[in-house]
């Protein structure tokens, strides 16, 4: 959002300040702050876990669970958790293992989806045509958070990061060899169930501020971009964290001066941080000298 007063200046210490001026830019610092911790720890996993598609199905889930909230006079933030820890129970249901015991992208989960996307906009029908604030719902409103909403997204962050924490080495284990983790005595369907549910907080709390279509810039980009700068799991969830937090803050940074949406900007630098990463690795690896029977 651009005020008059917002310029840019050659003098970093002025910029911030100005940055900060206002109680809704430290406010959606502030969320942001809370919701890239969160999707940069939960995204490393979901990524590991090949379930993008899964947490994709989510953040349309989360459409008409806001909308359905709006048309029935609720508050928006149980519409979104609501409805993605019922679509994290449908997902648990329709999802098979494969050989890896990871949730498998099936027809099924697109089956989901489609759903519930037919019935978000249902919703927006019945409200009226058209829905108030649904642009917000499908792209995020993060210069409207209330201190309310910050407090809300905090706690659930704070339940969501100490879940992940008693979850993490059992997650791990099945995410790399789920045969090995299930002979081992691992209960790997609960442990996915676990996760699924774990999952559809992050995509809630996400789709809060980024709305339902944004969810991605945060809880994937980073965590596929760290992936591919090391395969260690304490660094890379790490780095997941610290590429979600250095986006959304250059992101809102920039908007704060600029007539362009907030959205646009994270998602663009989310995009543009993964490509420019993926060529350099791919040029720093360079041609792989393949030997005779041997596959490359």
């Amino acid at each position: 959002m651009r005020t008059e007063l917002a310029a840019l200046s050659w003098n970093p210490v002025s910029d911030f300040e100005q940055l900060t001026t206002f109680p809704f830019m430290v406010q959606a610092l502030e969320a942001g702050t809370i919701v890239a911790v969160m999707a940069g720890a939960i995204g490393w996993f979901m990524v590991l876990r090949r379930q993008a598609f899964a947490g994709h199905t989510l953040s349309v889930i989360a459409f008409p669970g806001a909308a359905g909230a709006t048309l029935a006079g609720l508050p928006l933030a149980l519409g979104y958790f609501g409805a993605c820890g019922l679509g994290a129970l449908a997902l648990s249901l329709v999802s098979r293992s494969g050989r890896s015991g990871l949730s498998s992208e099936s027809a099924a989960i697109g089956t989901v989806q489609a759903f519930a996307l037919g019935l978000g906009f249902l919703f927006v029908s019945l409200y009226g045509g058209q829905l108030a604030g649904l642009e917000a719902l499908l792209f995020g409103t993060f210069l409207g958070i209330t201190a309310g909403q910050v407090q809300t997204l905090l706690w659930v962050a704070l339940a969501a990061l100490a879940a992940l924490a008693v979850l993490g080495r059992p997650l791990l284990f099945s995410s790399v060899d789920g045969a090995v983790a299930r002979a081992a005595g691992v209960p790997t369907r609960l442990v996915a169930l676990a996760f699924l549910l774990l999952l559809a907080m992050a995509v809630a709390a996400t789709a809060e501020i980024t709305g339902a279509l944004l969810v991605f810039a945060l809880l994937v980009t980073p965590a596929a971009t760290a992936q591919r700068l090391t395969a260690r799991p304490g660094p890379g969830l790490a780095l997941s964290v610290v590429l979600a937090l250095a986006v959304t803050w250059v992101g809102l940074g920039i908007a704060y001066f600029s007539p362009y949406p907030v959205g646009f900007w994270v998602t663009t630098l989310s995009f543009g941080l993964y490509v420019a990463v993926r060529a350099g690795t791919h040029l720093l690896a360079g041609p792989r000298t393949q030997v005779v029977g041997v596959p490359a």
